[in-house]
């Protein structure tokens, strides 16, 4: 998962400042928070890449007041963690509805499957999870909810996810984050770029 936002007096220092927008409300929320396991042994484990966040504290990010009244978050969960995800979209004030995507994951090469340790069986398959704000429609009927792609730096997520949340929703207000890049057509937030919006939260975080 990609990268946390450090704490904004950080942030401004190491980013020359954030595009303030506090009053921007979004239709389409995307987001792939940096889970923070248990299994720090584990060969791969996030820490050894990227500053993670506790469950307590990715909650307590008030992503509902950039939220419009017709929402539609996107979350990306691994199967461990599917009881935390859930926690934290009814923190974040959205209701559960289903699962958008399932990325079957390629080696990079594009040949063959990728399959990592597992906790119990050797894992391949990440889940993003659709959850709902209000009424929000769907533009279109016709995208299938399997990405088969293949894997690429750690945990970064297939662009074809992006393509077909668009493609799902409609050319609507959208904002990815704890992005690691900038993606034409959406807003951004996260320490790996330069942040569109601001977003407050209720607990005092500690970053590694």
């Amino acid at each position: 998962m990609p990268a946390v936002l450090l704490p904004l007096e950080l942030h401004r220092r190491r980013k020359g400042g954030y595009k303030i927008e506090n009053n921007q409300k979004y239709n389409i929320i995307y987001a792939d928070p940096p889970w923070r396991y248990q299994q720090k042994n584990l060969l791969g484990a996030a820490e050894h890449h990227y500053s993670t966040m506790s469950v307590k504290d990715i909650c307590g990010l008030k992503v509902e007041e950039i939220a419009a009244k017709d929402c539609v978050l996107f979350l990306w969960a691994t199967f461990p963690q599917l009881p935390e995800a859930l926690r934290v979209i009814k923190a974040w004030g959205f209701q559960y509805k289903t699962v958008a995507f399932v990325w079957l994951k390629q080696n990079k090469s594009g040949k063959g499957w990728f399959f990592g340790l597992g906790f119990w069986t050797r894992g391949n398959a990440e889940i993003c999870l659709l959850a709902i704000k209000g009424k929000p429609h769907r533009n279109s009927n016709r995208v299938h909810q399997f990405l088969i792609s293949p894997i690429r730096g750690h945990s970064q997520k297939p662009e074809e996810a992006r393509e077909k949340i668009v493609e799902l929703m409609g050319d609507l207000p959208r904002v990815e984050l704890f992005a690691r890049e900038k993606t034409e057509g959406w807003d951004a937030w996260g320490n790996e770029v330069e942040s569109d919006i601001e977003i407050s939260s209720d607990t005092e975080k500690e970053w590694r």
